[in-house]
């Protein structure tokens, strides 16, 4: 594994996010934060209303400029992230879960604390000089985020339908060179 789980879920959780954001529809319903919230496994206040879908929202741009950033605009970044929440990094365990990193009270706003968590999450990309792990989507029609966590390094795509296009475009190309 190369950064550890609750490293490797916060930066799944911050790409779904922004990636999100270009769909044509997007996050738009409580409902579909309560499944984000459940799917990557937050704890802590939720108070899945539209008010905070609209705070959630609201730092999709920040988190694709911390994710796109070169290695040392994203230490800027990361620090302003952390200085503003007032972050204080601390030791907890709880629901079955061995001893990892909270650096934000848990009856903080979700959006504060996705920004918290991502910004947490992305020390150890820095720190481990792995930004590469990070990229733009390599489909031409695409500004999706990929976050690449294969031993190889060789995902290339955000999402299958990205993948796909590309295969069928590249496939149609062999055909018709023959």
């Amino acid at each position: 594994m190369v950064f550890a789980h609750d490293t490797a879920v916060s930066l799944q959780a911050a790409v779904t996010l922004v990636n999100s954001a270009l769909e044509p529809v997007g996050m738009t319903t409580p409902e579909e934060l309560d499944d984000f919230f459940a799917d990557y496994g937050y704890t802590g206040r939720h108070d899945g209303d539209e008010a905070e879908l609209a705070q959630v929202r609201a730092v999709v741009p920040r988190l694709r400029e911390v994710l796109t950033a070169r290695r040392d605009d994203a230490v800027d970044l990361l620090n302003a992230m952390l200085r503003e929440a007032s972050a204080v990094p601390q030791l907890r365990r709880h629901d079955g879960l061995d001893w990892h990193v909270h650096a934000i009270d848990q009856d903080r706003p979700l959006a504060e604390r996705i920004l918290v968590e991502t910004a947490m999450a992305m020390i150890d990309v820095v720190r481990a000089d792995e930004m590469s792990r990070l990229a733009i989507c390599a489909d031409e029609t695409c500004e999706g985020v990929v976050l690449d966590l294969s031993r190889n390094r060789s995902k290339r795509f955000c999402s299958v339908t990205c993948g796909n296009r590309n295969a069928v475009a590249a496939y149609r190309a062999r055909q018709s060179s023959t």
